[in-house]
């Protein structure tokens, strides 16, 4: 656990940044691969970033550990075919990628409601790249489904989403009436779990919300 290497995929986004950051100050990480389709603003030592088509991967370097934050709405695809070419066939090319070149831990960034059977698209389409990864044979495997995200994205260049505004101010107003696995996530606390989760995995492990929330709050 000392010298751990980390390939993640996905550094820019919500959840990937914050997991950057967590890596690069962890004394056991000594070396982060960062797989994306555009470079993070983070500079370090230990960092090295891979600018890729996922499409057509390169031979990734020995690892220990690889994280799955790739992720993208509908929306900003501009379609289903889109959609689906980066949440799961990009994930999955990592993931395969990455046990090619000896990892054995895996974390994956998904969505609360995600099922391979699921009637809506987008957690249908999350639902199958969990069961493909569960069938990898990984030593072991976290699977993260948190519930309405929030952070900052304008840091990001994204816009700000309305409904992820209005949901973290109603977790404020009446949070106590919501159920633990459906109230509102920070993305750093979801990116801290997986943290510390997938180091010690055995098995393939799924994390809803509450559970994520509790674990960052938990005394270390």
């Amino acid at each position: 656990m000392a010298s751990r290497v980390v390939i993640l995929a996905g550094a820019t986004g919500l959840v990937g940044r914050e997991m950057l950051e967590g890596l690069l100050a962890d004394p056991t990480v000594t070396a982060v691969h960062s797989l994306g389709r555009r470079r993070p603003t983070a500079q370090h030592p230990k960092l090295t970033t891979h600018v890729v088509d996922f499409a057509a991967l390169p031979a990734m370097p020995p690892a220990d550990e690889v994280y799955l934050a790739l992720g993208t709405t509908i929306k900003v695809a501009g379609s289903q075919a889109a959609f689906r070419a980066v949440d799961y066939d990009a994930n999955l090319a990592v993931a395969k990628a990455a046990w090619a070149a000896g990892v054995k831990k895996a974390g994956l960034v998904s969505a609360m409601g995600a099922g391979a059977n699921a009637k809506v698209f987008y957690s249908r389409v999350k639902g199958e790249l969990e069961d493909a990864l569960s069938k990898m044979p990984f030593e072991g495997t976290v699977i993260a489904r948190p519930s309405l995200l929030v952070g900052n994205r304008q840091a990001l260049g994204q816009p700000t989403r309305q409904g992820e505004t209005l949901a973290a101010a109603l977790g404020k107003a009446v949070g106590f009436l919501i159920p633990a696995n459906y109230k509102p996530i920070d993305a750093s606390a979801v990116a801290a779990a997986l943290l510390g989760a997938v180091p010690f995995a055995k098995g393939t492990t799924v994390l809803l919300s509450g559970a994520m929330r509790r674990a960052v709050q938990a005394p270390r």
